[in-house]
């Protein structure tokens, strides 16, 4: 057996002409939480696919646990598990019959109770699933995913949809199936949720990884480092601002640290000391704007994902 739950190496994938998977290198350890993270059409979700074996890549390889998940499908299906946002319930079926049936494939299954009872599946366990909300098919989805004692479980957008108690239950439910050797790949547009959850973060854009490392390295190795946000308001008795004024306020800004401008909202980037934050409020004032609010912070996940892919996650 492979000591990597995950292993991918060289993987290429294309719809026709369009190069969606290009080249991705990337291992999961046992008992790790990988957040995968990538703007719409980067490529994330063909990785996903290729990596559970739905599809068969153009190049490269993948592993789970040593097997290759297209051709040796039966033997992968029964180490991992799979959660898909979109879908893959009966829609006719109620939450417990599609957990008991799942469970008959199965050897050895985690007892329907044991999943239902901490999801709240009892509550809505009388309707279809057609009938249900977005986040009680979420807590569904979850279950079944995880009712064939996985080693390995893809989970795709987990808490989508959840309220914030729903939410804290999946995202214990994460680090315990962690904690007991679990291997989770998650798959989300919550960056807070990957600083929270996941060991290691893999950003793909474009069809290629572009950054990977723990929350922390990646924030670490930001160039901006701190981030200071001055929010100003023209002061009641200056006049009101030009396009210039606030060219030339923006150019001094710059001189002391990198500056840009959001709305009401001027930014610094950098490692800043007390005089440089001293100078940048001063040449506000001199600039006749009321300063409304001032806030300094690390760079968060969300900043450094901005900063390498120059477009928010959505």
């Amino acid at each position: 057996m492979s000591e990597s739950a995950l292993t991918i190496r060289g993987l290429h994938y294309s719809y026709g002409a369009h190069h969606v998977v290009d080249g991705i290198d990337l291992d999961a350890a046992p008992g790790s939480i990988l957040g995968v993270l990538g703007p719409n059409g980067a490529g994330k979700s063909t990785t996903i696919s290729l990596a559970v074996g739905t599809r068969a890549p153009d190049a490269g390889r993948v592993e789970i646990f040593g097997h290759d998940p297209h051709r040796e499908h039966e033997t992968t299906s029964q180490l991992a598990g799979v959660m898909l946002q979109d879908g893959g319930l009966p829609m006719g079926a109620k939450p417990l019959q599609v957990l008991r049936h799942l469970a008959s494939l199965y050897s050895d299954p985690v007892p329907v109770d044991e999943l239902a009872d901490p999801l709240g599946l009892h509550e809505f366990s009388t309707r279809t699933i057609r009938r249900l909300s977005g986040g009680q098919k979420q807590r569904v989805a979850l279950a079944a995913a995880l009712i064939g004692r996985p080693r390995l479980v893809f989970l795709d957008e987990p808490c989508a949809g959840l309220d914030p108690q729903a939410r804290e239950v999946v995202h214990d439910f994460i680090r315990d199936l962690a904690a007991g050797g679990v291997t989770v790949v998650l798959t989300t547009h919550d960056l807070a949720e990957a600083e929270e959850l996941a060991d290691e973060v893999v950003v793909i854009d474009r069809g290629r990884i572009i950054a990977q490392g723990a929350p922390e390295e990646l924030r670490n190795a930001s160039p901006a480092g701190r981030r200071l946000d001055i929010r100003v308001a023209e002061g009641p008795t200056a006049a009101p601002q030009t396009d210039q004024d606030r060219a030339r306020l923006l150019s001094a800004m710059d001189a002391v640290a990198p500056t840009s401008a959001t709305g009401s909202s001027l930014i610094v980037d950098g490692e800043l000391d007390s005089h440089q934050i001293a100078r940048l409020c001063t040449l506000v004032a001199e600039a006749g704007l009321t300063i409304t609010d001032i806030d300094m912070h690390s760079q968060s996940l969300a900043d450094v994902f901005f900063e390498l892919t120059g477009r928010p996650l959505r």
